[in-house]
């Protein structure tokens, strides 16, 4: 129990690529989804990807983008299985709307899942945030959605594993 208890808590350092248009995962996982969808938050047209954690990932978030926090949402909700594309309405969740620094709008959406009964979220609107910074932590397994811009160019597929700050996920307009 020991060592499965610090393995969940660890948190490596990791390289942050520095390319200006590039969306970073924030979380280690799996993608689980990349589709054209409504977000709920901004209420425009996007692209949305999610990053599925299972209970074996590093659970500490990362910020995808340069930029600013503008608004910050906390719903509280159930606790479905977070894989499922439901969870992402219906669990417990909190929403970062980040402004990048040449005004893209990203919305950054940490999704509890169903043994996680806990979100962690270290910063608030007004906030000057860099990529890879770490912002949150989610415990026992969730996911996080993006919502980024029309036009965006995802860099990743359905399945891929990935490593929250070190992966590029998409690349914005």
């Amino acid at each position: 129990v020991f060592a499965f208890v610090v393995q969940f808590f660890r948190d490596p350092p990791r390289p942050i690529p520095q390319g200006a248009k590039d969306v970073l995962s924030p979380a280690d996982g799996r993608i689980v989804a990349i589709e054209p969808v409504r977000d709920p938050y901004l209420d425009r047209d996007c692209v949305k990807i999610s990053v599925f954690m299972n209970v074996f990932n590093v659970h500490s978030n990362r910020i995808p983008v340069d930029g600013e926090v503008k608004q910050r949402w906390y719903n509280a909700g159930r606790f479905v299985n977070a894989a499922l594309d439901k969870a992402s309405v219906e669990n417990e969740r909190n929403a970062l709307h980040l402004v990048t620094r040449d005004g893209q709008d990203v919305t950054c959406v940490q999704v509890a899942g169903l043994v996680a009964r806990r979100i962690l979220c270290y910063v608030e609107p007004g906030a000057k945030v860099a990529r890879g910074q770490r912002y949150g932590f989610i415990r026992f397994g969730s996911r996080v959605d993006l919502y980024l811009p029309p036009g965006t160019r995802a860099r990743v597929t359905i399945g891929d594993k990935v490593s929250a700050s070190s992966t590029i996920l998409a690349e914005l307009p």
